[in-house]
């Protein structure tokens, strides 16, 4: 396993981070455990989650699954880097969603019970608030981080405006701010090149891509189809939009005899800027697989082949539309 910095901090993660949304929902609390115990075994040291993941308002399933695999001991717990997230709907009540003060307090103490940990290494904001101001959000965070609750801060599904404005009011108050951007970013869904990429080097934020598979558009979804094998609804729909650029593109995987999925994992690796991938694995075998991309070198060549069948927005802002 490789190790990068996390964004401009002295921390050090994995080269691919380990995602847990499947877990509860479509991978039972023993096989999730299994899973984290391998990861841990293949160097893993960043694992990923959010108070919602598991899609029960208020329970935090994963978190929960997470935090039970932690209380086994054996000094696992220093062993990882570990980030969830706030802003989703944690209850009915009017208080128990977004980033008030108020919530993110209650959301953190919340997550660290179900996590069964004093800590979150990496508290993301899982999404923007409008209605909050950025000095209540980062007087609340400043606040964790004196308890030790937390120790770095990150964002995610933010635009490039976001970043700067959280950043400029963070620096204000002489406080660290963003390290990490969690983004949509993959092959074919490139928007981010255009402002938030750019707006996280110039700010020394780390970039970690959600969906670096599309939800398994990329993932050989085309030859999956042709061999009868279920894919969900919206990647049905997604197949029949994209048909000919799957054909080159898994065409293309076939002449380099590597699995789309590593190919457009590797593709992820080859950007400077991406510091970990997110992989959600539900089995143990889609985790050891997502270990090939760390080894495929793609070519100059190859990596134009892949910008021809899937196009991004042609560069950064502004030179991607204005002279």
């Amino acid at each position: 396993m490789e190790y990068v910095r996390l964004g401009r901090t002295g921390l050090k993660v994995s080269r691919l981070c380990l995602g847990t949304m499947n877990f509860g929902p479509e991978t039972g609390e023993a096989d999730s455990f299994a899973i984290m115990d391998r990861a841990l075994d293949l160097g893993f040291n960043f694992f990923d989650t959010a108070n919602v993941y598991g899609w029960k308002t208020g329970e935090g399933v994963t978190e929960q699954i997470i935090g039970r695999w932690l209380a086994q001991g054996d000094g696992r717990r220093d062993r990882i880097v570990l980030a969830t997230k706030v802003f989703g709907r944690m209850g009915d009540g009017p208080n128990e969603r977004g980033l008030s003060a108020f919530h993110i307090r209650k959301a953190c103490e919340d997550s660290l019970k179900r996590l069964k940990t004093d800590r979150i290494d990496l508290y993301q904001m899982h999404h923007v608030d409008p209605d909050t101001p950025w000095e209540e959000i980062w007087q609340a965070m400043e606040q964790l981080v004196r308890e030790g609750k937390v120790l770095y801060v990150g964002s995610s599904n933010f635009a490039g405006w976001h970043i700067a404005a959280a950043q400029a009011t963070a620096a204000q108050r002489r406080f660290m701010g963003l390290v990490s951007e969690q983004s949509l970013y993959n092959l074919n869904a490139r928007t981010i090149e255009l402002e938030v990429i750019p707006s996280c080097r110039a700010h020394g934020i780390g970039l970690i891509p959600w969906s670096p598979l599309g939800g398994g558009l990329l993932a050989g979804a085309l030859k999956k189809s042709a061999e009868g094998r279920r894919a969900g609804e919206h990647v049905q729909k997604e197949v029949v939009k994209h048909r000919k650029q799957l054909e080159a593109y898994e065409s293309l995987c076939q002449r380099l005899d590597e699995q789309p999925a590593d190919v457009a994992l590797a593709w992820l690796l080859h950007n400077k800027d991406v510091t970990s991938p997110i992989i959600g694995p539900r089995t143990q075998d889609q985790l050891e697989g997502a270990l090939r991309a760390l080894e495929l070198q793609l070519t100059e060549e190859t990596l134009k082949e892949l910008d021809e069948i899937w196009p991004g927005p042609g560069g950064e802002a502004p030179q991607a539309y204005a002279w």
